[in-house]
């Protein structure tokens, strides 16, 4: 076999132009074209019932994105039966953003969850499939994207460690979708038990080899950034404390919780983890969430199908080959269709045809009947006629002459 042919490497030229061209305002075209086409955002949420998802929702987008699960007074918050996605479209300077949070069912409630992680990846998997299959049609000028593209997974504040519920659940998924890792409720542990539950909760995942989701640092960012990236990861997994309702402290307006110690204050990274989470997740990393979701698990979970597709057809991932299998499988199709078509078509023929002879034979009953009632009716009346020629009344009976002599 003769060896490749090296191609001669074009030498690339560094040039700037002598005066402004223009392409200088490319950003500022995709600007433009990126405000008015709007974003979309798919986030997941996923824990035990019980641990402020909805509240800690509502309270990244200082919004009641669940309206609808808030409880009245004295009323218990219901929990979710079911997945369910709830949309919510944004507005923020002139910029929207369509919100897709999907709800999940209270994800370790049950007497057995040995599989209450199945059937939240195969929801996930779904969306991928919905995707794969929107990209292979003709016309692919109107692709819906339900692809999640993070997933707050909520852990329960016990201050030991992950719960093997936990492990299996992030092991399982970890591979599908950017998985952010929060501890639920901080409030109800000291500073001390949250970092050591942290530390505790972090040898976990890199004794599991779980991948979770951590902020890339680039080479070219500048150094402010740098420093938010990494306070970002220093504090992972995020302590969080949810509260959408405001409360006073120094005359002043705050989101927060009140105790008899003390004040919570959301918004507070002395207090809880809430803004880093929030930095990460809206303001300065959502755009990287949604290129890693589409570049590298999306792409990863479409090389693992069609490859998978070639493999079922024993060609080696052979077009041609493939192309002639899904021809015949297509024929056979057809032909059982066909079949079946045929075979519906008698038994609907079969059926009008029954009708049909049943109602001859009613209309022949009826006939018959018809035609003993004129019979009847025409003796009748020749019993009349015959009655009244002979002079007799109608409906009389005659009288015996033998009776008549005994009077004479």
């Amino acid at each position: 076999m003769s060896a490749e042919v090296e191609q001669p490497q074009i030498p690339i030229v560094k040039k700037k132009p002598n005066c402004f061209v223009g392409f200088a305002n490319l950003p500022n075209q995709v600007h433009r074209k990126s405000i008015k086409k709007g974003f979309q955002f798919t986030l997941m949420v996923v824990g035990e019932s019980g641990l402020g998802k909805s509240t800690l929702i509502n309270t990244l987008f200082n919004t009641s994105v669940y309206h609808n699960k808030e409880p009245h007074d004295g009323e218990e918050p219901a929990k979710t039966i079911k997945i369910e996605t709830i949309t919510t479209n944004l507005e923020e300077n002139g910029i929207k953003l369509k919100l897709n949070v999907i709800d999940t069912p209270g994800f370790g409630d049950f007497v057995n969850n040995e599989t209450s992680w199945k059937p939240i990846l195969e929801d996930i998997e779904a969306r991928f499939d919905s995707y794969l299959e929107q990209e292979n049609k003709v016309n692919r000028k109107k692709i819906v994207d339900e692809r999640v593209h993070a997933c707050l997974y909520f852990i329960a504040p016990t201050g030991h460690s992950l719960k093997p519920i936990d492990i299996e659940f992030m092991k399982r998924l970890h591979h599908r979708v950017n998985l952010i890792p929060v501890i639920a409720k901080a409030d109800l542990l000291t500073e001390e038990e949250i970092a050591g539950f942290k530390a505790r909760i972090m040898e976990d995942i890199s004794y599991n080899k779980i991948q979770i989701y951590r902020p890339p640092i680039y080479e070219n960012d500048d150094p402010e950034t740098l420093q938010e990236n990494k306070e970002i990861v220093l504090r992972m997994p995020f302590a969080v404390v949810g509260c959408d309702k405001e409360i006073e402290m120094n005359n002043k307006k705050i989101r927060g919780r009140q105790y008899p110690w003390g004040i919570i204050d959301v918004d507070n990274e002395d207090h809880c983890d809430f803004i880093k989470l929030r930095q990460m997740l809206i303001r300065t990393h959502m755009e990287e969430l949604r290129e890693y979701t589409n570049e590298v698990l999306y792409e990863n979970y479409r090389s693992n199908k069609l490859i998978a597709s070639g493999n079922e057809f024993g060609d080696g991932g052979n077009p041609l080959a493939r192309f002639e299998e899904e021809k015949k499988a297509h024929e056979a199709k057809m032909t059982k269709m066909e079949a079946e078509m045929k075979m519906v078509f008698q038994q609907k023929v079969q059926e009008k045809k029954n009708k049909l002879m049943q109602s001859d034979a009613d209309l022949h009953a009826r006939h018959k009947e018809m035609k003993e009632k004129l019979v009847n009716q025409r003796r009748e009346l020749e019993e009349t006629k015959r009655q009244l020629e002979s002079g007799v009344r109608p409906g009389t009976p005659e009288k015996s002459r033998k009776g008549k002599g005994y009077f004479k």
